[in-house]
């Protein structure tokens, strides 16, 4: 018989990147909240102990640098074997303020692949075995900026492209597991903010992470989503 997504019988398990702060921190409340365990990392260490250890649930700290294959090897340790969606949220910007693509260094762009799709997809091929075994789920975080045109957004917007395009290969490739590369939409967050947008203005990151839960809840069909989409068919 079929296994079916996310057993209730068995402990349901979600590994989170970014999870320190904004929509990382926002899914591994709600996550937690709803009997999940939740294991999540984040660069700066203290932020991230300090924002989980407010969580009430079984969540796991796990801090370091998405793009070091130590620390990832770390994370996959600590989700086990039982590991139910992987969540690629971690990302930069890159440069700020942000350049136009005549100003941006090369050297900058690397950087920006290498957390925002190399350190994705390397994580997704640690886990796929664990994600086919129990047809769990791969979430990957991107943007409108991958498919519009906005002055000044070039790198972050074709780092978030590529990401998308891997996730549409990747849901081709992986008819067990659910693909999902969704776009958030505006936030208030800190990473808004540091882009130059008027972030007091956005909607609160938990909004966002509400509507992108109802991919894990109803297990849509893999493919491309706006949260804005999700909140509004509710």
């Amino acid at each position: 018989m079929e296994t079916p997504l996310f057993d209730p019988a068995s402990a349901r398990t979600a590994l989170i990147t970014g999870a320190s702060r904004g929509l990382g921190l926002a899914l591994a409340r709600a996550l937690a909240r709803d009997g999940w365990r939740v294991v999540a990392d984040a660069r700066d260490a203290d932020a991230l102990k300090a924002a989980l250890g407010e969580i009430d649930g079984d969540v796991t700290a796990v801090p370091g640098d998405v793009t070091d294959p130590a620390h990832r090897a770390e994370l996959v340790r600590a989700a086990g074997s039982g590991l139910d969606l992987l969540v690629n949220n971690a990302s930069t910007l890159g440069p700020t303020p942000l350049p136009r693509l005549a100003d941006l260094a090369v050297a900058d762009l690397a950087d920006t692949f290498a957390t925002n799709v190399l350190a994705p997809l390397a994580l997704i091929q640690d886990v796929l075995p664990r994600l086919r075994g129990r047809r769990g789920a791969v979430l990957n975080i991107t943007s409108d900026a991958a498919v519009e045109g906005y002055a000044a957004w070039g790198g972050y917007g074709a780092s978030k492209a590529a990401l998308e395009q891997l996730s549409n290969v990747l849901a081709a490739e992986e008819p067990d597991v659910a693909v999902w590369w969704a776009d958030p939409g505006e936030m208030n967050t800190a990473m808004l903010r540091a882009a130059g947008e008027d972030a007091d203005a956005a909607p609160p990151p938990e909004e966002a992470a509400a509507a992108l839960l109802r991919l894990v809840g109803d297990r849509l069909p893999s493919g491309r989503y706006r949260a804005v989409d999700l909140a509004g068919a509710r």
